[in-house]
């Protein structure tokens, strides 16, 4: 009885979690400034990354230099680390990286989350994260000099190319 009651449990939480709610619909909907006009103002209500594409892409980076601390936004459900605020810009180019996760189906994608925080590590370090202005003007360069470089190509050529390969981090 105890099993029968388990798998009815467990059939009727599958059903509600993956039924595509108006939530994540509304989410998928938004445009780039949309959204990160609902981050700046703590407004932005779905538990998932948007479906943006590469297309998204530059207008997102315009938001990489953005040092507006944001306290609601989404986080990856499986990481054990607690970010109470994060720079707008961080997030903008972590959404990026999501971007290009999800093209790549990425081994670490979770959701559309392609790291578990938006936040980078020095590579090789697996617990020492680090942050600040210093780092958030590398990754944003990082990210800008990829763009530019590859942007009259088709996405799918440069895609597997990781921006922060030719520096000392990685995401978190």
């Amino acid at each position: 009885m105890k099993t029968l009651k388990f798998l009815v449990f467990c059939i009727l939480s599958f059903s509600v979690l993956s039924c595509d709610n108006d939530e994540n619909n509304e989410a998928n909907r938004l445009s780039v400034e949309e959204y990160i006009d609902h981050l700046k103002a703590g407004k932005y209500d779905s538990l998932e990354l948007p479906n943006f594409t590469s297309k998204d892409i530059p207008a997102l980076l315009k938001y990489r230099n953005e040092t507006q601390m944001i306290e609601d936004f989404p986080v990856n459900g499986i990481s054990s680390f607690y970010m109470p605020e994060c720079p707008l810009g961080m997030y903008a180019l972590w959404t990026i990286e999501s971007i290009r996760a999800v093209a790549i189906d990425s081994e670490y994608l979770i959701g559309r989350f392609p790291s578990q925080n938006p936040i980078v590590k020095k590579k090789g370090d697996a617990f020492e994260v680090e942050s600040g202005s210093e780092i958030q003007k590398i990754v944003a360069k990082a990210y800008f000099d990829w763009w530019a470089e590859n942007k009259n190509l088709d996405f799918a050529k440069f895609k597997n190319t990781d921006p922060l390969s030719e520096t000392d981090y990685t995401w978190h």
